[in-house]
């Protein structure tokens, strides 16, 4: 696929330009903005030796990445207006029972700042729909600057890893769907994801005082979608946590909740039980 189809495809064919900034009264500031070209929406307000990584340059990066890999690129797409962006190369898949679980190594950037280039291993069961975003973290320090230097030989070493990790959550999801869980575990699993206290009765929660409104409607939902997660994939870690992941993929109140499942709370509160079940097998 060529360059610009991709970028086409992806939603990512527009640019950003850098513009001065100024107070009210006309005085020019040591700052930078980045205006997204095609809508002038404001993206990100930077120090002046700011440089932006445009998104024809993360689709050239990924190219090559995908030649040198042999993982194609996948789809691709922004959140907040294309204040973040991310690229998807496809990777390995898992089947397990009736699910197919498909697996990714993200690349994401931002025009906010609120990260630099980084990669992660994402996986999505097809039967369900539901998404996992594994941690993601710098492959190299870089930073947006003149200068900076993406060395194309360390990216493609470090999706190798990426690659190598995404086997070990295979091996990991294999192991929880041959793993029974106790009532404990459960409620642990629950509390976590709410933040909950310990000592509070969520299997009885209807009558918990301690307990919003708000929070015994997302418990409700969360039981609901949980159980039927068990029920097709049987009484085991591995249902459980697809409970979980099918809660933060269509419950959430927010229709788009892809970037909170790779940035935010939720997705932050959902490694962590990952990980605290991975201890269990």
């Amino acid at each position: 696929m060529e360059k610009q189809e991709v970028l086409e495809k992806t939603g990512l064919d527009w640019n950003v330009r850098i513009e001065k900034t100024f107070t009210e009264s006309g005085i020019e500031l040591d700052r930078i903005g980045l205006v997204r070209e095609d809508t002038n929406e404001v993206l990100g307000v930077h120090s002046n030796g700011y440089v932006p990584y445009q998104n024809t340059q993360l689709i050239e990066l990924l190219d090559r990445v995908s030649s040198l890999t042999g993982l194609e690129i996948h789809r691709g797409g922004e959140f907040g207006g294309g204040r973040k962006v991310f690229i998807q190369l496809k990777s390995n898949d898992l089947r397990i029972g009736n699910d197919r679980v498909e697996g990714f190594v993200t690349g994401v950037n931002s025009f906010d700042g609120s990260t630099s280039l980084a990669f992660g291993n994402s996986n999505l069961t097809i039967s369900c729909q539901n998404t996992f975003f594994s941690a993601y973290r710098n492959l190299e320090k870089i930073r947006h600057t003149k200068n900076m230097n993406i060395k194309i030989d360390e990216i493609c070493r470090g999706v190798d890893t990426l690659v190598a990790e995404e086997q070990e959550i295979f091996n990991t999801i294999k192991k929880m769907s041959e793993t029974r869980f106790s009532e404990e575990t459960k409620d642990r699993v629950i509390k976590s994801l709410f933040d909950i206290d310990m000592d509070i009765n969520v299997r009885g929660f209807h009558g918990e005082e301690r307990l919003s409104t708000n929070v015994k409607n997302k418990l409700s939902r969360l039981f609901i979608d949980m159980n039927g997660e068990l029920q097709e994939k049987g009484d085991n870690v591995w249902g459980l946590f697809s409970g979980v992941t099918k809660y933060t993929t269509h419950s959430l109140s927010k229709e788009d909740n892809s970037e909170n499942k790779m940035f935010g709370l939720y997705g932050n509160r959902e490694r962590k039980i990952f990980k605290e079940l991975s201890v269990l097998v």
